[in-house]
């Protein structure tokens, strides 16, 4: 390509290990990085403001031209820990079912665990831009991701990891977001990418040691809940999810 590749990468903790590694690797000068929420990013890739994009997973059907770009994720392979539902009762006693606004993969893995995984039905409703964690309580239960999951999870009595719902109905491991591009894009230039994302991963001391005010133990967080390499597992796990999303009649705006 003529130009510097545009990049767009979700601002949570953690997506931190492999935008440190875009910063910091000779890949830096050959790129425009965007960090914004996976909504945005989503809507950037879709509309063609962005090359590649760290993106929820679930817009890969709305895109007219989608490739995989890297052997790197956001993925686990169980309990998660920043993507859950969140309630003040059990599960039997939710009735409405708030969605956050920042990811349709977390979102529609959620109303797909409901209706397959608990047989609930419930009233989904949207949220709008913002803040909605305060209207969690009674039977109203709320789909919080990221930073805030982490630290919903000390106010809420109920958490229900989506991360360890997909593995307990399906035995696989999940990917919440992929770097997925709007057009082919060099190998030379994906060799360095994936190069770049290792890096950072390889240095997660020094992105912890950055951050003044974590909600939840980083180093804990980054090896045992989130799962970085999009293995075959995976990529069998993100198949899975595709297929049923195809099955599902309710369809969520990118």
């Amino acid at each position: 390509m003529d130009r510097k590749i545009r990049i767009g990468a979700v601002s949570y903790l953690n997506t931190k290990p492999l935008i440190y590694g875009l910063e910091q690797a000779p890949i830096r000068d050959e790129i425009e990085l965007v960090v914004d929420y996976p909504a945005h990013i989503a809507a950037m890739l879709g509309d063609g403001r962005i090359d590649i994009g760290l993106v929820p997973v679930a817009i890969i059907p709305e895109l007219p031209e989608s490739h995989i770009v890297t052997d790197y994720c956001i993925g686990c392979d169980g309990a998660v820990d920043s993507v859950a539902i969140f309630s003040e009762v059990p599960m039997d006693e939710i009735r409405t079912v708030l969605l956050d606004y920042q990811s349709r993969t977390s979102v529609m893995l959620a109303r797909l665990l409901l209706r397959d995984f608990w047989k609930k039905d419930v009233v989904f409703a949207d949220t709008m831009g913002e803040e909605f964690r305060h209207q969690i309580r009674g039977d109203v239960a709320g789909v919080v991701i990221g930073d805030r999951a982490l630290r919903q999870k000390k106010e809420s009595k109920y958490m229900y990891d989506l991360g360890q719902a997909w593995k307990d109905h399906t035995g696989l491991p999940f990917v919440f977001a992929a770097w997925i591009s709007n057009k082919p894009i060099p190998g030379s230039f994906i060799t360095l990418f994936n190069q770049a994302n290792a890096s950072g991963l390889q240095q997660l001391d020094v992105i912890i040691a950055r951050e003044t005010d974590p909600p939840a133990n980083l180093m804990e967080y980054y090896t045992r809940y989130i799962s970085y390499e999009l293995t075959a597992e995976k990529r069998k796990g993100l198949s899975r999810f595709l297929s049923l999303l195809e099955t599902y009649n309710s369809r969520v705006p990118l």
